[in-house]
């Protein structure tokens, strides 16, 4: 079962053909740099692109930025705010032809993560919270293996901003932080969430999880933290699972 995932990120949009039954990438992962500004005809015209560059014809899972409702974008912290209210699957449908279906960007990790990767030993009782670190700070929460979407926890305050504002990738990158800078922040971030949720897991994600060995021993944490067993392809993985019902 092959569906193209889609993750639309701030800085990047990559896809990739997903077999679905096992959770792999069955071609190289392509990805073409984020418009700026991020409207929605440039965003789709990026789409387009990444359907001819696979000769696809079939359904498309894409994982967005933003919470989405019944395939409407509700938020868009970093996306334009031209989105905002929009039927993304039903544009994409029509500018490609092929039947689509929008999911959270980091929810779609989340789905990819609990079914193959490293919450796939997670219990029926157990709370899980992915974290993913990039452009902005993206959350999704489990329980059991449950989804509950759109839960948009980058927005929880620490030091009187927003997680994202003191603690994403991002920020990383302007303010020039080391590692270790940006890791004892980002712990100040997680340590907020279990004050709030008490998870039983914690998985990192997003393009920052590469780096996951050398910054975890700056994470003084009462929950265990892993990385994301397929890194930066987990969005791209859970975006396809999430359109597998889209297949006749």
């Amino acid at each position: 079962m092959k569906v193209l995932g889609i993750d639309i990120g701030g800085t990047g949009i990559k896809g990739a053909i997903v077999d679905t039954k096992r959770g792999k990438l069955v071609t190289d992962r392509v990805r073409i740099p984020t418009p700026d500004p991020a409207t929605p005809q440039a965003v789709i015209d990026t789409v387009i692109k990444l359907v001819k560059e696979f000769d696809y014809k079939g359904p498309i899972g894409c994982g967005f930025p933003a919470a989405v409702r019944h395939e409407i974008v509700k938020t868009a912290s970093n996306i334009d705010k031209s989105w905002l209210g929009m039927n993304a699957a039903a544009q994409i449908r029509k500018a490609t032809k092929c039947p689509t279906h929008i999911i959270n960007d980091v929810d779609a990790a989340g789905i990819a993560e609990m079914k193959f990767g490293s919450g796939k030993k997670q219990k029926k009782g157990d709370t899980t919270l992915v974290v993913a670190a990039g452009t902005g700070i993206g959350t999704a929460l489990f329980v059991g293996k449950n989804l509950v979407p759109n839960t948009e926890l980058g927005f929880v305050q620490i030091n009187g901003m927003a997680g994202e504002h003191y603690a994403a990738n991002s920020v990383r990158e302007a303010q020039d932080l080391s590692l270790e800078e940006w890791a004892t922040r980002f712990n100040e971030y997680l340590n907020r969430l279990e004050a709030l949720f008490w998870p039983d897991l914690f998985i990192m994600g997003g393009g920052i999880s590469k780096k996951f060995e050398e910054y975890q021993q700056y994470f003084k944490l009462d929950t265990p933290i892993v990385p994301a067993k397929s890194r930066n392809h987990a969005g791209i993985i859970g975006a396809a699972l999430s359109a597998k019902d889209l297949i006749k």
